[in-house]
């Protein structure tokens, strides 16, 4: 069991609260920002039981949300996903930093961390040392690219 139990960051005189939640809470904010069109229920993803999830708080309200999926030594961001009302404002770089710069990776030996990125969002990828792998491809008509980063340990 991985030993997370809350981070508490001050950004631009806010308070969020980052903790782990259950797969249940991340669906309502995977389903209004990554996909909309789509029933909620496409939104659920083989493993999220037993995924990592994270959310991210501010005044009570969970604002982002982030799924970290670990398979031996490497670990996956998947679904990971900020109300448009709060992007732009560091809540999503608030929580990709909990998750490579605490010890929620080191502590399961994770050595390779990656994800299929947003086109649009591969600048607050870079910012934490991840790094394009491979051509762009396409989710329907959404450009992504891999991204990845080689932990130290």
């Amino acid at each position: 069991m991985l030993a997370l139990v809350g981070r508490c960051i001050e950004l631009e005189n806010r308070h969020i609260d980052i903790k782990k939640i259950t797969w249940q809470e991340t669906i309502d904010i995977r389903h209004r920002v990554l996909w909309p069109e789509k029933p909620a229920s496409f939104c659920e993803l083989n493993g999220d039981v037993d995924a990592l999830h994270l959310g991210a708080f501010i005044e009570g309200q969970l604002v982002c949300v982030a799924s970290v999926f670990i398979d031996g030594n490497r670990a996956r961001l998947r679904k990971f996903a900020t109300l448009p009302e709060y992007q732009g404002q560091g809540v999503g770089g608030a929580v990709l930093s909990t998750i490579l710069n605490g010890n929620i990776l080191s502590d399961q030996g994770v050595e390779n961390f990656w994800c299929d990125a947003r086109e649009s969002a591969m600048s607050l990828y870079k910012r934490f040392g991840m790094l394009p792998e491979g051509q762009r491809f396409y989710k329907g008509d959404i450009p992504y690219f891999r991204m990845n980063i080689q932990l130290e340990q």
